[in-house]
């Protein structure tokens, strides 16, 4: 099997291309350390958005677009607020409703740590460090470090990023996966054939105007159960930000917790696997006409920190100083 890891150039910048088996990855770190394509070459299934006409000036503008950027934190902050059990921080609004979306650690240049193999696995290694050099620190002064591990294998991605707080306070956690699915997924492929299956709960949270949680839930319609069996097309209709808590699916008498996107006329599949740490699917696709649909995995609710609700219903969490937090993500074709 064909195995290696390596620092090479995109555009003069500077990216990690792992091979193992069937799969290729190339990371961005000059984007967020961005999982910004990866392939099943056998399959010929390119798993992500991706488009290599787009200069880096052009990537970087619309950096939640393509392949799998790494949120903190993740979608809004109603009016900017963060509020944390110690103190409550001010971000600048950016979104047209006025809320802060998305935070800033996708838009940071991140450091290389290291790429290796051992054995079938490829390996590639980055990392942020979050202090008084970054341009948001007088806003948001809690020092962090950010960890990322790729490891492709022959049983395809698996992702993990650690945050660790460095700071004397206690810092609000959250993370979330802008990952942007094809759709259709192979060369020959039709939106029209793809369908998206989700492990969502038996409730769907209700937005306001303001694209933020009323904390009111809804039972399930026809159009949410399209998740629940396999049978939502993801795309030439629009979601805009369908939003479920996040449970563990029976499938084929196993417990699952992810999303699979298949295409049923070649029965070729996508599979999105994610730990118990994310609490929400969060699913959208830019008006059903990019080609592409974005399940999101998010460990807390949208604007979290403000809402009404025990941190159990929301999802809200902080790490102490010192402490660490790590969740995981396994992505795979077959």
């Amino acid at each position: 099997m064909p195995v290696s890891a390596e620092v090479t150039q995109y555009k003069e910048k500077d990216v990690i291309v792992l091979k193992s088996g069937e799969y290729y990855a190339m990371i961005a770190p000059f984007m967020g350390s961005n999982l910004l394509r990866m392939r099943s070459e056998e399959k010929d299934i390119e798993i992500f958005r991706f488009d290599d006409k787009l200069s880096i000036d052009e990537l970087k503008a619309e950096s939640v677009l393509y392949g799998m950027p790494t949120l903190f934190y993740g979608n809004r902050l109603g009016k900017g607020v963060l509020k944390a059990s110690d103190y409550t921080y001010q971000f600048t609004p950016n979104d047209a409703e006025g809320n802060y979306l998305h935070g800033f650690l996708h838009m940071r240049e991140h450091e290389i740590v290291g790429v290796e193999t051992d054995g079938t696995k490829a390996i590639g290694k980055t990392r942020y460090i979050y202090d008084e050099k970054d341009p948001m620190f007088e806003t948001f002064p809690v020092k962090f470090t950010a960890d990322f591990t790729f490891e492709l294998d022959e049983d395809g991605m698996h992702y993990a990023v650690t945050i660790t707080n460095d700071s004397d306070r206690q810092l609000p956690y959250s993370i979330c996966n802008h990952t942007c699915v094809n759709a259709p997924f192979t060369p020959d492929g039709k939106g029209l054939d793809t369908r998206i299956f989700g492990s969502i709960g038996d409730e769907k949270w209700v937005l306001g105007a303001d694209c933020l949680p009323t904390t009111e839930t809804l039972p399930l319609d026809n159009h949410d159960k399209q998740y629940q069996t396999g049978s939502m097309v993801p795309v030439k209709h629009i979601i805009n930000n369908d939003i479920y808590p996040m449970v563990n699916a029976d499938v084929d008498g196993e417990a699952f917790r992810g999303v699979v996107i298949s295409d049923i006329v070649s029965g070729k599949e996508i599979v999105y696997e994610v730990c118990d740490g994310f609490k929400f699917w969060i699913f959208w696709n830019y008006e059903g006409d990019k080609g592409f649909i974005c399940p999101e995995p998010i460990t807390w609710m949208i604007d979290a920190s403000n809402l009404p609700l025990h941190n159990e219903e929301s999802g809200y969490l902080e790490l102490a100083p010192g402490e660490s937090k790590t969740v995981t993500e396994k992505i795979f074709c077959r």
